[in-house]
């Protein structure tokens, strides 16, 4: 069987490590559009694996992170790649929080994540420079990787297997023929999908992170997180300590104008401006799903002082320079139809097609259980995951 893989990030090859090991014998070809593997979120990620408490424990982010977070310690202690062991607090600010906090430890007991409460005193312990209300939530299970490292170990691992990788090839001038079809194509997942009459109630609607690093000499022990707005998909403004210890704080979730919409006008296409414009400018009117109360709130970080001044709320001491870091876009699904954005991970099936529409974080953690799972079911057809 000749196999397609549309998208060379860590969804993609994930799966073609996956496909391989069930199917020795097929052909794979990976194609992407970039001229290397990794190139968009893939590469751009923090490398934060994450332990698993933060997803509704009925949500295939919840079935699958925990175990995402084995499989890819295994891969990168089989490759010699550094795991930062960091760990994770989860703070706290007012009473309000406290109880989000009590939440996300019951989910994390559901999910098998390993993360508990810990009074303010035992935070402090674990990393003095923290600041938190009476509680937090430790997550021992929480580490950090290089993600480029990982993706080019992966990337030779398959390589070595007999994967072929055609890069600076489109979907769209792609002309031999497959016998099977996976749509891993991230941004434009959506839009390959749509080729094939698949998922047509669903948009890509991409959000910017922005992040700054921190140059300055008071330092963190461990990732540092504020408590979430469990409503929506982002994490907030935190503290990420990275595979080699550098500090970073971001990111936001500012609503991207196009789909690599990374800085200045880098890789504008009017089309898309005038498609995602469009679709923004009716969930601002409708404020649907808090969207304009986001918006309007995440503008407000193009200015770094307000980034800065965010990330100060979880720490005691932060003195020091930063500069900016490169940005990331967030490929996150919306229902068009309902105008929700798409909670959880989603997959679409046909005969001989898989279309990966929504692979947002912690889709890095649990790329190797995901694969795992979205191969164990291919002859299946229907839809996998939950829609918002």
């Amino acid at each position: 069987m000749k196999v397609l893989i549309v998208g060379a990030g860590i969804i993609g090859m994930s799966l073609a490590y996956e496909w391989r090991e069930k199917n020795p014998d097929d052909e794979i070809i990976i194609i992407d559009k970039e001229p290397h593997e990794a190139f968009h979120a893939s590469g751009r990620n923090s490398g934060i694996l994450h332990a698993g408490f933060y997803y509704n424990t009925d949500s295939l982010k919840a079935k699958l992170t925990a175990k995402g977070n084995e499989l890819i310690k295994e891969f990168c202690k089989s490759k010699n790649i550094k795991v930062n062991k960091t760990g994770k607090l989860v703070v706290a600010k007012n009473e309000k929080e406290i109880e989000i906090l009590k939440e996300l430890e019951r989910r994390s007991k559901a999910n098998g994540a390993g993360a508990y409460l810990i009074s303010e005193e035992e935070a402090q312990k674990i990393d003095p420079n923290a600041k938190t209300y009476k509680l937090a939530l430790y997550s021992p299970k929480t580490a950090s990787v290089n993600p480029r490292e990982v993706c080019k170990a992966l990337k030779e691992d398959l390589e070595s297997k007999g994967v072929k990788f055609v890069f600076n090839m489109p979907f769209e001038k792609y002309n031999k023929s497959y016998d099977f079809l996976i749509n891993a194509a991230g941004l434009y997942a959506d839009k390959i999908a749509h080729k094939f009459e698949i998922g047509l109630e669903y948009t890509m609607l991409p959000f910017k992170g922005l992040y700054q690093k921190y140059l300055g000499e008071d330092r963190i022990k461990t990732q540092i997180y504020p408590v979430p707005n469990i409503k929506n998909p982002f994490l907030g403004v935190h503290f990420t300590l990275m595979a080699d210890n550098t500090i970073k704080i971001g990111p936001t979730a500012i609503p991207a104008f196009w789909r690599e919409n990374y800085v200045g006008f880098y890789r504008f296409r009017m089309d898309e401006f005038l498609e995602i414009l469009s679709l923004e400018a009716k969930l601002f009117f409708t404020n649907a799903f808090g969207f304009r109360d986001l918006a309007l709130y995440e503008m407000r970080y193009y200015l770094p002082n307000n980034l800065i001044k965010e990330a100060k709320k979880l720490v005691k001491r932060l003195r020091g320079e930063f500069k900016p870091y490169p940005a990331g876009i967030r490929a996150q699904l919306l229902n068009t139809k309902t105008l929700e954005l798409v909670m959880d991970f989603l997959v679409k099936k046909r005969e001989n097609q898989i279309h990966i529409l929504n692979a947002v974080s912690p889709a890095f953690t649990a790329s190797f259980a995901f694969s795992k799972y979205v191969l164990g079911e291919k002859s299946e057809s229907g839809d996998t995951g939950k829609r918002g």
